[in-house]
Formats: structure tokens, C-alpha cells, sequence
């Protein structure tokens, strides 16, 4: 364990780059399966969620809650409770008996009745509030403290101060059996320690009954530009406010865990600080009258990969494995969107020593991610036969990849790329099945842009499907394709000088019933653009209308200047247009009175449920939301598929089988190809020296063109395409366990 005596722990930053989520660097161990249906592929995705521990379904396990701060989503997850094995269902229907949330919650039993209860935030008074869990029968709550948690202080009980920004530590931090709160003050940079006094006036733990016993507990303090540490900062008896060290205000951002963590009989903390990757082990050796932090872990945990996620690490202490030996999740808390390593942000450690003594090693960086559809940060679905086999295809754009993330003068900055994921229907008319297919269509990652949402049609009039691009620029990328040669080419990143301000969001849309594809445009402002085509079939003549369509604009102006309107035109089987509208607050708005009113006002309707055949279905979904309606089944009947910013989907009226990918992206940028294009033979070079590897050879539509199984030394493999015609192939490779995949392109 590195530990640190001294009174001063600096880490400055000062334009570092940090881990590249795109480089193969060990600690990203993701255990994906290959070629197999994901557990719950339309969960909805990751980004910053919150585990907490709850009984959905009473019976005895405990099952786990993942809270999402991006939209205040609640995914309930149901412990089979198998024995040595991580065995979660999915299970959304446990999560209309919770309450709503807002930033952040815990769960924790403060009247020691064996049932977890609810901390969460209460907004617009810098505190939090409490529901007592009262299951009977089934899971129910009731809200005991509103509208905020109190504290005693000399003047009086004033708001236990806790920010929308900072996790506060609950747990049992005097060791008399009710419930303490550590948290950060509102003036500085000292903990502050809340005693429950409910076991000392009451004689049990049921009451909330704090006082503000210490403004330094632990006699630490944090720095106010940074994650530095000053120990030894106050003395017994010191108001904080008299120590030199501490400014005006304190940088808001930190999040505790609270947990004895050497086995000494005091709590210690993890702690994660804003803009910072990793935790900080704190370790008490004090009394439990008088907690004395007196060393750091800033390499936490020790003897495996280090928490390493962007930004504000909060962490969870709970058995996942059903071992009856508590594990370590660890996600970001940071509030700010454009931090998140997304589609690796839920890392989990397990225990192989004991509760007392844990010993962590890192299992995965995507623990429950990879049972799910996600594409890192932002969802936007569109459905589209791409092959022309009659079958509907399903693309994702989204705000982009985590890449990267680098300081400058302590701030914080991270780089997103965005991509455009393919997933191919392998399925039937009657059974879709959607596989991850290609997780950078067409190549545009190279553009190194943001915000991509694509739609299809024959632009340039060679028969071929094109692609329009909005991005977050406002303005729409053409991207032309040949199938002859499988080349995809960007023909101008701001097609007919097209700028509706920022993030448009296209759509190809017969909107006019006039047999050719319109273009509907959404964007940043909330509101709809309309450029109707004069043109024809492969020879569109986009003209300019009106940038309010429909008289739409679904900004929630108490809330936010934004819109992000994420337009989906769609046809019922009477052939009668509909609307629906994602949005920055997360609202999947449905629109009527279409047809023949194309210059009026559309109607709002609460109908949506009785269009999709739902019953009781909320159609808040989260934040930042991409939506499609189409028949999926061609049976007549409507499905939604709705994005959220988490990057996952979710799936309304039915439910598809989605497999996991052909191939291990982890792997792809690990092998050596070349010349790369190839004419007659292509060279493979592999990382293991020798071994036993089977290659496949696949076209654009999926279709295998080569299956080869060689034997091979010093890393070589000659595999001869002198049979293949030019295009666009996918490259398998599959040794033992690991399998590697490429893009290989051929000319003649």
C-alpha cells in the first residue's frame, strides 16, 4: 500500500493525456461473448449510474438497483441469487414501485428493520429526503422526511446541506447502531459529521434526530483547485473556518463511500473528487470519538488496475457474486454529460479476500453494459433495409465515443468521436434479430465529429443507398455510396450549405405523399425544419419551407433553452402520418393531424399508448432522446425503439433478440494486415507467436466468402483473395478464446 504521512498529497495535472479508450491497454477487461444473444439488449444503457442494493421481489436476495444520472433512469436488476455466479434478469417492472430520484440516491435500513430505505436528493433545497421502505406483500415506500433532512446546529435545526453534486457517506460512522452522515459544509473544504441521536434520546434506531457534532471529522481537508489532501489541518476544539488553507468556496464535486476498510474497527472513506479519475482510500486511525485520517491509498485499490474513470468515481460496496463476500462497483457521478468514459463506465472489482479484508482484482470495465445495447454516450435509432432483403436493419448515431481525456489548468476536458453503429437483421420477416454488424459504419469516425444521426435514400441518382449526416454542427454530411466497390465517400460535410444551428437530427420522409423523400431536420433549438423535394426519385431538389413544421417546438422552457427535437415520421397501417419527437428532457412527444396540414398546427396527442398497444407506459425516457416508430414484424402493428443519451435503447410493444457482435472489438486494433488495399494475397501478422487460428472472410451484406483454418509459426498468415472480387471485406480471426477482426479492402 503506498501511504503518505506527510500534511500535503498533490496530483496537478497540467495537459496530460490520459488512457485512450481505442489503445489496447490491459485494463480494459470487457469479457464480451461473441455471436451470442445479450442478456438485456434494450435495457437502455450506461453512463453515470448509482448501484444500490433493494429487494425487489421480497424474497430474502438482494437485488440491485442501477440509478443513471443521465435522465434519472432507474434499471432494476433481479438476483437469481445462484451461488458463485453472477446471475442478473432484468426486470423494468419493479421500477414504477420506486419513487423518482433526481441526481443521486443511496439505500440504506436506518430503523434496523432488515428493509432498505431511501436517501435522495431534494431539489431546490441543498439537502436530501428519506423514504422508509414499509413492504408488506410487495415493495412499497413512504415519504417520512420532506421537504429536507435536518440537523441540529447551536443556532438551531437548520437543512442537513448536501448539493445535487456530492454522494454523501450514510452508515453507521460511531459504531451505536443507528445511522450518521458524513458530507462535505457548505463554506469549505472540512467533512462534516451528522450524529443520528436516535439510539442515545430514543433507545432505537428509528427516528432521524441529527446534530452537527464536528466540522473536521477526520481532521482532513481538500484543496480547492484540486484533489490535494491537507492532513492534520484542525485541532479538537478548532473551528474550521479559522484554518488558514481554506478559500471562500469549495469546488463542488465529491462523492463518499464509508467502510473500515483495514479491519481496525473504524470507518474509513473511498473518496472521488470532480474532474478526477481515480479514489483515494482515506484511512482512519483514531478513536471512534475522534476520527483522525492520517494516510492515503491514492493508487486505490492495490495489486490490480486502479480505478481509472472520467470523472468523479462513486463506489459501491456489495456482494455481486452471491459469494456472501461483499465486491466493488465503481461508476462516475460527475453531473456534466461530456465526461463519461460511457460505454465503459460501470467497473466492477471482485472480493477474493474477505469483508473485512477485501482484496480486489478487476473483472470488468463494462459490468452489465455488455448485456446491453450501448454506444457509448447518445442513442439515436433509425431502421433502414440496408441489404435489400426485405428485412429492417437497425442503425444507432450517437454523441460520440469516449476517447480520451486531458487537464488544462486543472480543468477537466474530454474527446468524444462519433460513430454510426450497424446492426444487421439476421432474422426472418416473422422473427427479426438484430446483430452488431459494424460499429463504425461507413468509416465516418475518421471526421472526428460529434453528434451523428443518419438517414438513407439514393441521393446522387446511381441507384445506391447514400447517407445524410447531421452532426452537431447544424449542418448535414452527404456520404455516397458504390456497392459495386463497397467504397463509402464524403462528398461534402455541409451538403446544399444546409444549417439549422446545432445538432440536426435528419429524416428522409415522403412527407407530402407525392412519392419522393422529404427532408424533416430537427436540431438543438427544439424545433422542426421542412425542405420539400421537387426533385425526383435519385434526384432529390430539396427546397427550403419553414423551420417550424407543424407550429413543434419541445423545449421545456422551465427548465432548459434546449430542445434537441429528434423528428420520426411514420405511417400506421391505414396509411395515416404520425409524429413522434425525442427531446432534451427526455419526453417522446406524439403528433397528430399531419396530413393535409402541412402548413397548420399539429396535434399533441396523449394517445401513444393506445398506437403502440401499451398500457401504463411512461414515455419520459430518460434525457437527450432519439426515437423511431416502424412495423418491425410487418404484421401491421407499431413498434418504438427510443434512444437516450445513457447510449442504450429501449424497446416498446414487443421485444427482438439482439446477439453480440460477430467479432471482439477489443482485439481489432491488435492485428496487423497488410498491404492493405489487397490485390492477390494478404499477409496477417498475430500477437501470439504460434497456434491454430480460423479465418473467415465476410462481405458488406454478411455473406462469408472465405473460410480457412491454418496452422502457424512466427505469427504469419498468407491468406489468398485471388478468387475475391473488389470491395469492402471483414476479416474474422478466431484463436482459441480470442477472436480479431478487420476491415480489408480489395482492388484489382
Amino acid at each position: 500500500m503506498i501511504r503518505f504521512a506527510s500534511h500535503i498529497i498533490q496530483f496537478v495535472f497540467v495537459i496530460i493525456l490520459i488512457i485512450s479508450n481505442v489503445s489496447a491497454q490491459s485494463v480494459y477487461i470487457n469479457n464480451d461473448r461473441i455471436n451470442e444473444p445479450l442478456s438485456f439488449p434494450w435495457a437502455g444503457g450506461m453512463d453515470a449510474v448509482q448501484y444500490c442494493n433493494v429487494d425487489f421481489n421480497l424474497d430474502g436476495i438482494m437485488d440491485l438497483l442501477a440509478f443513471d444520472r443521465r435522465g434519472n433512469r432507474k434499471m432494476c436488476f433481479i438476483n437469481n441469487g445462484t451461488i458463485n455466479e453472477i446471475d442478473y434478469e432484468y426486470a423494468p417492472q419493479y421500477s414504477k414501485l420506486l419513487p423518482d430520484f433526481k441526481e443521486w440516491v443511496i439505500f440504506a435500513d436506518y430503523n434496523m428493520d432488515g428493509k432498505n430505505d431511501i436517501f435522495t436528493y431534494s431539489p431546490g433545497y441543498g439537502s436530501m429526503m428519506v423514504y422508509k421502505n414499509i413492504s408488506d406483500n410487495t415493495l412499497k415506500f413512504d415519504l417520512v422526511v420532506y421537504p429536507y433532512l435536518k440537523t441540529l446546529l447551536p443556532g438551531g435545526y437548520v437543512n442537513l446541506f448536501v448539493t445535487s453534486a456530492d454522494y454523501p457517506g450514510i452508515a453507521d460512522v460511531d459504531n451505536d447502531g443507528d445511522l450518521d452522515i458524513l458530507t462535505f459544509g457548505v463554506l469549505g473544504s472540512f467533512i462534516g459529521m451528522h450524529k443520528n441521536l436516535s439510539i442515545e434520546k430514543y433507545g432505537n434506531a428509528d427516528s432521524l434526530d441529527y446534530e452537527h457534532t464536528s466540522y473536521c471529522w477526520g481532521h482532513v481537508a481538500e484543496s480547492d483547485e484540486s484533489n490535494v489532501l491537507y492532513f492534520d489541518t484542525c485541532m479538537p476544539g478548532t473551528d474550521f473556518v479559522n484554518q488558514n488553507i481554506i478559500r471562500k468556496e469549495r469546488h463542488t464535486g465529491s462523492t463518499f463511500l464509508v467502510h473500515d476498510l483495514d479491519n481496525n474497527g473504524l470507518v474509513d472513506l473511498l473518496l472521488g473528487d470532480v474532474d478526477y479519475s481515480g479514489l483515494f482510500a482515506l484511512y482512519n486511525s483514531g478513536t471512534i470519538e475522534d476520527a483522525y485520517i492520517s494516510y492515503s491509498d491514492t493508487l486505490f485499490p492495490q495489486g490490480t488496475s486502479r480505478v481509472n474513470l472520467f470523472s468523479m468515481p462513486v463506489a459501491t460496496y456489495t456482494d455481486v457474486n452471491n459469494d456472501n463476500i461483499k465486491d466493488l462497483m465503481v461508476s462516475p457521478f460527475d453531473p456534466g454529460i461530456v465526461t463519461s468514459r460511457n460505454k465503459n463506465s460501470s467497473w466492477l472489482y471482485i472480493n477474493s479476500g474477505t469483508n473485512t479484508s477485501p482484496v480486489f482484482e478487476l473483472s470488468q470495465t463494462n459490468f452489465l453494459q455488455s448485456e446491453m445495447i450501448d454506444v457509448g454516450s447518445g442513442a439515436y435509432p433509425v431502421i433502414y433495409d440496408w441489404v435489400g432483403d426485405g428485412l429492417k436493419d437497425l442503425f444507432i448515431g450517437n454523441y460520440g465515443y469516449y476517447k480520451y481525456s486531458y487537464y488544462v489548468n486543472y480543468f477537466l476536458y474530454s474527446v468524444f468521436h462519433s460513430c454510426i453503429a450497424y446492426y444487421k437483421n439476421t432474422g426472418t420477416l416473422q422473427n427479426p434479430v438484430f446483430q452488431l454488424w459494424d460499429d463504425d459504419f461507413a468509416g465516418l469516425s475518421s471526421l472526428q465529429q460529434i453528434g451523428f444521426i443518419p438517414a438513407f435514400d439514393d441521393i446522387d441518382g446511381d441507384g445506391d443507398t447514400d447517407l445524410l449526416v447531421g452532426n452537431s454542427d447544424g449542418k448535414i454530411i452527404f456520404v455516397s455510396y458504390n456497392k459495386a466497390s463497397g467504397d463509402f465517400d464524403v462528398i461534402t460535410e455541409n451538403y446544399l450549405s444546409i444549417d439549422v444551428g446545432d445538432y440536426s437530427s435528419p429524416q428522409l420522409f415522403d412527407l407530402n405523399k407525392d412519392g419522393v423523400n422529404d427532408l424533416i431536420i430537427g436540431e438543438k433549438g427544439g424545433n422542426i425544419n421542412y425542405y420539400q423535394n421537387f426533385g425526383s426519385a435519385g434526384n432529390p431538389e430539396f427546397t427550403y419551407i419553414t423551420d417550424s413544421l407543424g407550429k413543434i417546438n419541445v423545449t421545456d422552457y422551465s427548465v432548459s433553452w434546449n430542445g434537441y427535437s429528434t423528428p420520426s415520421f411514420f405511417r400506421d397501417s391505414n396509411q395515416n402520418t404520425g409524429l413522434v419527437v425525442g427531446s432534451e428532457q427526455g419526453i417522446i412527444y406524439y403528433f397528430t393531424n399531419i396530413d393535409d396540414n402541412l402548413d397548420g398546427k399539429f396535434t399533441e396527442s396523449d394517445q401513444l399508448n393506445l398506437l403502440l398497444d401499451t398500457t401504463d407506459v411512461d414515455f419520459d425516457r430518460g434525457m437527450r432522446t432519439g426515437v423511431v416508430i416502424c412495423d418491425l414484424y410487418s404484421d401491421g402493428n407499431l413498434e418504438m425503439i427510443v434512444g437516450n443519451y445513457s447510449g442504450g435503447l429501449e424497446y416498446f410493444n414487443g421485444a427482438v433478440n439482439v446477439l453480440s457482435d460477430i467479432n471482439n472489438f477489443n482485439y481489432k486494433n491488435e492485428l496487423e494486415i497488410y498491404p492493405n488495399p489487397a490485390n492477390s494475397e494478404v499477409i496477417i501478422n498475430f500477437p501470439e507467436k504460434s497456434g491454430i487460428v480460423e479465418i473467415t472472410l465476410y462481405n458488406i451484406d454478411g455473406k462469408v466468402i472465405i473460410t480457412r483454418t491454418f496452422s502457424f509459426q512466427n505469427r504469419i498468415v498468407n491468406l489468398s483473395i485471388a478468387d475475391v472480387s473488389n470491395g469492402v471485406y471483414f476479416i474474422k480471426s478466431e484463436i482459441g478464446n480470442k477472436v480479431f477482426r478487420n476491415k480489408l479492402i480489395v482492388v484489382k
